[in-house]
Formats: C-alpha cells, sequence, structure tokens
C-alpha cells in the first residue's frame, strides 16, 4: 500500500546516498507531507537545488526539478518564477551553498522579494567535499579546515533574511518534525520570498569532528541547543550561547516581484513597445 510520501518520489532513485542517520531524508519527508497538505499539483511545482548533500533532494522528488550549480539555485529559480508565474517554486540549499557562494544570491532574492521558497538545511558543515567549516559553522567548532575551532563568526540568516527584505521567515530542526512541516507549509503558502533554516544533523562531517559520535548524539545536541522564542526571552546573554530560537520570525506582506514586473510590461505595451 502506498503513503503520502510514495506519491512524490522517483522510487527508481532509492535507495538513496545519504549517510545513515543524515537529516535530510526528515526534511524531504517534511517538505513531502507540507506539500501534500496544501493539495499542489506536483506537475505545476518546480523545485531547484545546487551542489551538496542536500541537493540531492531534487532528484527524489517527482515534481519538475533542475540541479543547478554550486550557489546558483536562487538564480536558476528566479528565471524558471519570471518565465512561468503560476509555477510553485522551491529552492532546496546547504548552509554552505545558500550563505557562502550564494550568499550574494540569497540577498538579492530577498531584497526583490521574488515569490520563491528558500529551504535552507544547515547542517553546519560542507559534508560533502570534506567536512570544511562553513559560513554556519558556530564559532569554536571543528572542522577540516579548522582543525584548532573556527574562529569567524557565524551568520544568523534569520536575521540577515529579515534585513534584506524576506516576506517570511523561520527557523526549525530536524528534532522538531510537525513543527518543521507546520513552518515549511506556511512558507510555501506565502506569497513573495519566502525562508526556512533548518538545522539538521550531519554525524559523518560535523558530528564526529565534534565529539559526537552518533546520530542519537547530534540529534540529542540539536534538541538541547534549540529554544523556543517565548524561552529565548527569558535567558541571559551567556545562557543564549551557542544556542538556537527556533520558531516563525517574520510573516509580513510585500510586493511579489513577478507582480511588479508584469505592470512593468503591461506599461510598456500600453506605450507600443513589443515583447
Amino acid at each position: 500500500m502506498k503513503t503520502v510520501i510514495n506519491n512524490y518520489i522517483r522510487e527508481e532513485m532509492f535507495p538513496n546516498i545519504w549517510c545513515p542517520g543524515c537529516g535530510n531524508g526528515i526534511v524531504l519527508g517534511a517538505i513531502i507531507r507540507a506539500i501534500d497538505d496544501l493539495k499542489w499539483d506536483k506537475n505545476k511545482i518546480a523545485m531547484i537545488s545546487g551542489i551538496g548533500c542536500s541537493s540531492r533532494i531534487t532528484g527524489y522528488v517527482d515534481f519538475c526539478t533542475m540541479n543547478t550549480t554550486h550557489g546558483r539555485a536562487l538564480p536558476f529559480a528566479t528565471g524558471i518564477k519570471m518565465a512561468n508565474p503560476n509555477m510553485k517554486v522551491v529552492v532546496v540549499m546547504g548552509d554552505g551553498d545558500c550563505s557562502a557562494i550564494g550568499g550574494n544570491h540569497f540577498i538579492h532574492a530577498a531584497r526583490r522579494n521574488i515569490d520563491l521558497t528558500a529551504i535552507i538545511i544547515n547542517n553546519m558543515i560542507y559534508g560533502m567535499t570534506g567536512g570544511q567549516y562553513s559560513p554556519l559553522t558556530p564559532t569554536k567548532k571543528f572542522g577540516t579546515t579548522a582543525p584548532y575551532g573556527n574562529i569567524d563568526q557565524s551568520f544568523d540568516l534569520v536575521k540577515l533574511a529579515k534585513a534584506a527584505g524576506a516576506s517570511y521567515v523561520a527557523r526549525g530542526t530536524v528534532y522538531h518534525v510537525r513543527q518543521l512541516t507546520s513552518l515549511i507549509k506556511k512558507a510555501l503558502n506565502k506569497k513573495g520570498f519566502s525562508v526556512v533554516e533548518i538545522i539538521s544533523d550531519c554525524p559523518i562531517s560535523y558530528g564526529k569532528m565534534n565529539k559526537m559520535r552518533t546520530v542519537v548524539d547530534m540529534l540529542k545536541w540539536i534538541k538541547d541547543m534549540s529554544v523556543s522564542k517565548k524561552a529565548w526571552e527569558d535567558l541571559s546573554p551567556e545562557e543564549k550561547k551557542e544556542k538556537f530560537v527556533i520558531g516563525e520570525f517574520l510573516d509580513i506582506d510585500r510586493p511579489d516581484y513577478t507582480e511588479l514586473y508584469s505592470k512593468v510590461m503591461e506599461e510598456a505595451q500600453k506605450m507600443g513597445v513589443s515583447r
């Protein structure tokens, strides 16, 4: 008997290539359940990814999909949305994919408020290429390129997305699956640029380098480090260190870029300018 998941995956692509215990499978399930709740036609969904472990999601879902180059998922997704505004466009990226080489695209997609949903799987490491630290690796944590501890200050993607102009911003984790599915559903249904950052586990690269030897250890760490918005306000600055605040942070209405662009074309046509 087929499940909800089976209705949306390319079964011929399984088993997947992810490491045992990887959080990407949890994220894939949450995305599918959110889309199923919304009753979207899967033939009118475009899912775009860049390069990285998380980017394999586009190979597993039975939507219109595109696996692009590293850091460039958002420009490809923008082109698709502009060419066909009626498509539901979802962009799946990893932390390095989105915030390093793709950082500039992320900022300007939010600034323009393009009607896309950006799902960033933040496992705090470059998992596919060898465990290098990323712009979202917490300070003092370890990677293959930070064997003595990362000295960089990491981005706060929630604050970055809000400041750059997104319409909806949330953060969840692979441990809090029901909340995560709800946040993704709201983001997908939001008009404008919506962002969901997902704190995920990478037991092979990040976990082992940071004294978390098993999947259970890392999921427990994510659980212990995650704090709700309400509880966050009662913590001291010292207590907030190394913790993640999760929940919904922004939900506003702004003009969508594709709608504004359509109006520009209409005005141009009235002036006698052809497409």
